[in-house]
């Protein structure tokens, strides 16, 4: 049954708190004139331009998710588990097929949120190219049912693709968002709170209140957004009053902000050095070796992050409390050899200023090791590509393992399996793939945790990637700003109840 108007009037109220989220921008006439009575508008300075158009299925969907554009059928609670969102409930009817109740909702271009309509949305993200990143290793047909419903079956049993519908990567846009073919426009199509209504290219976008949303009106009138790059320049704009909220500030940057405006938040994000397993020098599992055996993580820790971070022990961090005490000790790596002056090429990205500073450091040991290293920074969107390519030898790049699905296991699937979307260091391991595979089809919670913990000691054994980090986001908030969710997931940044 339909979830009466009354009803979700409610239950928009109870949720506004839960939704609270801050953004801001800088329009170059401040606050619009519909702002009166209303609610001001919200400025905000956004760390990664968008990469691949602002389409859903790449990088560029968690920008869309964390201005309160996209929505999937379900989201992530605060202890990581699936909760409501578009679909209001959920019952597995087999191993393979999920039946999702909707709930009553409206596209930003006014069309009904329908059984059919969300279908279809979900087909279209299966034959994007590249998949979401969610999808890796999963094939899956979503059909309308009756009762408002609509069925997800996938060719393999998926005990946690009620997680899985909660990526960013699979966010349900009305029909209007592929009527170009070969693109998909977020542009008015979404269900979130916020709809986007102007991107200038790759530095900024204007978003305005979405009056019909399911879950309540926003407190603030719209966003503006800005895409800044350089974290300096993203705390200059937040100390000069430019923006409300600036995402990402530099360590360097921080003891430089009031006590008050600076919010610190654990994260399930890791930065990780990947080498390059397929082609060139780290081919060699013995070099491989002696770069993991060259890095000092203790050094990063408490000089390149100055105590914002913690020393990296494994693809699962502290924020994730269950890893700790099941993490397995990797076996069989390899004896590692003398480099003896191996010329290599280290890549990473300044959208995180922590980065080029961590690589520069890392530099010194790999050349302190006996590698001779060259160094290439670049921002992410110049650079992506290439990493994904295996252009380089090297890679430090950071990664909320939580991100795509919430799942401990797709993380792996995605990174480290010969098929992966996202796998920088370009693994391909038989032993690697049976773990993750093995996993995957674990129902059980704790279990599923062992079975991935099983993998990182495989993944970690092969020197594949080294753990640098588990990092702590730092957030910048100016005084008077309320509701800005500071989500471990780095999903969610502004909601119904940000203002100013």
């Amino acid at each position: 049954m339909r979830t009466p108007r009354r009803r979700r009037l409610l239950v928009g109220l109870m949720l506004s708190p839960l939704l609270t989220g801050c953004f801001a921008s800088g329009g170059d006439d401040g606050e619009s004139s519909s702002d009166a009575g209303s609610g001001s508008r919200l400025r905000v300075a956004l760390a990664f331009p968008p990469a691949e158009n602002l389409s859903p299925y790449g990088a560029d969907a968690t920008l869309l998710s964390r201005l309160g554009v996209t929505e999937g059928l379900t989201a992530l609670d605060a202890n990581g588990s699936a909760a409501p969102a578009l679909a209001e409930s959920w019952t597995r009817k087999d191993d393979r097929t999920w039946l999702f109740t909707l709930r009553e909702a409206t596209f930003q271009d006014g069309t009904d949120v329908t059984p059919a309509t969300v279908a279809a949305a979900l087909t279209r993200a299966t034959q994007a190219e590249p998949e979401p990143a969610a999808l890796t290793g999963v094939v899956l047909t979503a059909k309308a049912e009756g009762d408002g419903r609509i069925s997800v079956t996938t060719v393999e049993p998926d005990p946690v693709l009620p997680l899985r519908m909660s990526s960013p990567g699979l966010a349900v846009l009305a029909p209007k968002a592929f009527a170009k073919k070969g693109a998909v426009d977020p542009v008015g199509t979404a269900t979130g709170p916020f709809e986007l209504t102007k991107t200038t290219g790759s530095t900024a976008a204007t978003l305005d209140r979405f009056d019909d949303y399911w879950g309540g009106r926003a407190q603030a009138a719209g966003i503006d957004a800005r895409f800044i790059a350089d974290g300096t320049a993203r705390a200059n704009a937040l100390r000069t009053g430019q923006v409300d909220i600036a995402e990402s500030i530099p360590v360097a940057q921080a003891a430089s902000l009031d006590e008050k405006t600076r919010r610190e938040t654990a994260t399930a994000r890791t930065a990780f050095l990947h080498l390059n397993t397929k082609s060139g020098v780290f081919k060699d599992a013995k070099l491989r070796a002696a770069a993991r055996a060259a890095v000092d993580t203790s050094a990063l820790a408490d000089g390149v992050y100055e105590g914002h971070a913690d020393a990296g022990q494994g693809i699962y961090g502290p924020a994730l409390s269950w890893a700790e005490g099941k993490r397995v000790q990797p076996t069989g790596r390899a004896k590692a050899a003398t480099p003896d002056g191996t010329s290599i090429t280290l890549a990473t990205y300044d959208n995180r200023p922590e980065l080029p500073e961590a690589a520069q450091v890392l530099k010194q040991q790999l050349e302190k090791a006996g590698f001779k290293v060259t160094l290439e920074v670049r921002e992410y969107s110049r650079i992506e590509s290439d990493l994904l390519a295996g252009k380089f030898d090297a890679v430090v790049a950071a990664r909320n393992t939580m991100l795509d699905t919430g799942d401990p296991v797709s993380v792996l699937a995605s990174d480290y399996t010969c098929d992966g979307g996202n796998n920088l260091s370009l693994l391909c391991d038989q032993k690697v793939d049976q773990a993750v595979t093995k996993a995957e089809g674990i129902v059980d919670t704790a279990e599923r945790q062992d079975a991935a913990m099983a993998a990182e000691a495989l993944i970690l054994g092969a020197d594949a990637v080294v753990p640098l980090v588990h990092q702590r986001i730092i957030a910048g908030v100016n005084a008077g700003v309320q509701g800005v969710l500071l989500d471990p997931y780095e999903r969610t940044l502004v909601g119904t109840g940000t203002r100013r």
